[in-house]
């Protein structure tokens, strides 16, 4: 992802990107601004737009994703790339998102409010890596949603590494609850056993 956009010309001629608000965009504004890139986010009133994805990035999403639907229960379902709206500021696109299957609304949603978040996943880019081990687990947990998990690549052979946090509600902060590189296989938010090994991911 890039930084907040300017007030400069692009390189197609007669079109400027959007002047920001003097208070900043609100999540509103996400959702009406005209021609906006796919997946972008909103993060302390900033637009944030989404940089070429990585192989990693992608077949990542798609391996937890799969894993994730083959044990949920029928009152949550996983959702990808979805606007979780944290506050009027704040509208992240966490990668994977579990949530409360009473929340879905139909195929035309394009939201979901933090409260209909159970857990949020963020697979770590170059680009993005402050605001997916920083910036966005801190709003994650402010805003009340129980678990977090982070992935990212590790080591020599570049194997994948998922860390999983749980919320304590009185800090509002996450706790690591383990450290998974090869079987990620948790009992919360509900049974989960998914092979994270570098061997599942290149088969996808």
């Amino acid at each position: 992802m890039t930084a907040e956009p300017l007030a400069e010309p692009t390189a197609e001629p007669g079109r400027r990107w959007p002047v920001p608000p003097r208070d900043g965009y609100t999540v509103d504004d996400l959702f009406t601004l005209p021609d906006l890139p796919p997946h972008t986010e909103l993060i302390d009133g900033s637009l944030v737009f989404v940089s070429p994805q990585r192989r990693f990035h992608a077949k990542m999403i798609e391996l937890l994703m799969n894993g994730l639907r083959r044990t949920i229960p029928q009152d949550l379902k996983v959702e990808r790339e979805m606007t979780v709206v944290l506050d009027r500021r704040n509208g992240p696109e966490p990668d994977l998102s579990v949530v409360r299957a009473e929340a879905l609304t139909g195929l035309e949603q394009t939201r979901f409010q933090a409260s209909d978040v159970v857990l949020a996943v963020e697979v770590v880019s170059p680009d993005s890596e402050a605001r997916d081990r920083d910036t966005k687990p801190h709003k994650y947990a402010a805003a009340g949603i129980p678990h977090f998990w982070l992935v990212e690549m590790s080591g020599a052979n570049k194997h994948p590494v998922v860390r999983t946090y749980e919320l304590d509600p009185l800090s509002k902060s996450y706790a690591l609850t383990g450290t998974h590189r090869e079987q990620l296989k948790l009992s919360d938010p509900y049974d989960v056993d998914v092979d994270i090994t570098l061997d599942a991911l290149k088969e996808l």
